[in-house]
C-alpha cells in the first residue's frame, strides 16, 4: 500500500511524481486582515469621537429648537430661540462686538509680534537658545494661572504696571476697571504668549532658500527686497496658517473674561463665549445657549471660508503648487 505522496508506477510503467500540494489559504487576504486590525485598533477612538463629538453636536442642534432648561422637558419651539436672539437679545449684539473687536486687535497684535521676534530669533547670535526659550515659556502657563499673574499687574491700586507708572510720574491707567481700556490690556496679555506662533514662524523662515537670499543680495538688493520678494512670498502658508489658527482662537475667547473682568466694566468684556456659558450654566437656558453655539458656529466657519479663498492661489510652495 503507497502513501499519497510516494512514487509509483503507472499501468505503462512509467514512473509518477508525488501531486504539489496547494498552500492553504485563510478566510481574508493579507490586505483584509490588515484592514481589519487597522480597524480594530482605531476602534476606540472612532467610538470615541462618535460618542463624545458627532452625538452631542447633532444633540445640541435639536436642543437649539427646545426651550430646555434642564430642570424640565424638552419642549419643541422650532426656530424662536434663533428669532429671539436677533431681534429681542439686548446682550447678543453687544457680545458680537466686544469679542470681534478683540479678535480683530488680538490677531494682528500677536502675529505681527510673533513675526517679528522669529525675524530677529533666526539668525546665529549668541545665546539664542535662551532667547527662544524665554519667548516660548509663557505659552505653556496655563490660561487660568495667566489670567490671576496679569490680573495683579493690572491692578488699579496695587498693581505692577500702575506702580511703575507712578514712580516714572506719569498718570495711571484704568486698565481692566476701564471701559476704554480693558480690551487692549486682555490684547495686550495675549501678545504675551504668542510664543507659540513664533516657533512656527520661525520654523517657516529657517526652511526660506539661502539661494535666493543670495540672489537678491547679487542684484543689489537689500534686507527690505530680501522680507517683500523672498521671505513673506516663502512663508506665505505659515502666515495663512497662524492666521487661521488666531482667528478661531480669538473667536471663542472665555477665559479671561470669566477670571480677570466678568465681562465688566459695562458688559465692554461681555465676550461671546461668556455670554453662552452665562446662559447654559448661570440661567440653565440650554436651548437658548445651544442655539448661541450654532451661531458662533456659523461665524467662525464663514470666516474661515473667506480666509481660505483670500488665500486660494497667493501661496507660494517649493514645488509650484499653490
Amino acid at each position: 500500500m503507497f502513501s499519497f505522496f510516494e512514487r509509483k508506477d503507472d499501468i505503462m510503467g512509467n514512473r509518477s511524481t508525488p501531486p504539489i500540494m496547494a498552500k492553504p489559504r485563510g478566510k481574508y487576504s493579507k490586505k483584509k486582515r490588515e484592514a481589519i486590525y487597522g480597524y480594530l485598533f482605531a476602534g476606540p477612538a472612532i467610538i470615541g469621537l462618535l460618542m463624545w463629538s458627532l452625538f452631542p453636536i447633532i444633540l445640541s442642534l435639536f436642543i437649539s429648537m427646545t426651550d430646555w432648561n434642564v430642570m424640565t422637558e424638552w419642549n419643541f419651539i422650532g426656530l424662536k430661540n434663533y428669532i429671539s436672539l436677533f431681534i429681542d437679545d439686548i446682550y447678543f449684539y453687544g457680545s458680537l462686538k466686544a469679542t470681534f473687536y478683540y479678535a480683530g486687535l488680538s490677531v494682528v497684535a500677536t502675529n505681527i509680534v510673533a513675526l517679528v521676534l522669529a525675524l530677529m530669533l533666526n539668525s546665529n547670535v549668541r545665546g539664542l537658545t535662551f532667547f527662544r526659550t524665554c519667548f516660548y515659556v509663557p505659552t505653556i502657563v496655563p490660561i487660568v494661572a495667566q489670567s490671576l499673574l496679569w490680573g495683579w499687574l493690572y491692578n488699579v491700586d496695587y498693581g505692577l504696571f500702575n506702580n511703575i507708572l507712578t514712580a516714572m510720574n506719569l498718570p495711571t491707567l484704568q486698565w481692566l476697571a476701564g471701559e476704554s481700556t480693558v480690551i487692549p490690556s486682555l490684547v495686550i496679555m495675549a501678545m504675551w504668549t504668542c510664543g507659540g506662533s513664533m516657533v512656527i514662524y520661525l520654523a517657516g523662515l529657517q526652511s526660506v532658500s539661502s539661494v535666493l537670499l543670495e540672489a537678491v543680495e547679487i542684484d543689489g538688493g537689500g534686507y527690505r527686497h530680501k522680507l517683500l520678494h523672498v521671505i513673506f512670498p516663502s512663508i506665505s502658508p505659515v502666515i495663512f496658517f497662524n492666521l487661521l489658527m488666531s482667528i478661531i482662537g480669538s473667536l471663542q475667547v472665555f477665559t479671561q473674561a470669566m477670571m480677570m473682568t466678568g465681562g465688566g466694566p459695562n458688559n465692554r468684556s461681555l465676550f461671546y463665549s461668556f455670554y453662552l456659558y452665562i446662559t447654559a450654566f448661570r440661567n440653565n437656558n440650554m436651548g437658548y445657549a445651544c442655539a448661541m453655539a450654532w451661531i458662533l458656529f456659523i461665524i467662525v466657519a464663514s470666516i474661515s471660508l473667506i480666509i481660505f479663498r483670500f488665500f486660494k492661489g497667493r501661496l507660494y510652495y517649493e514645488s509650484g503648487e499653490a
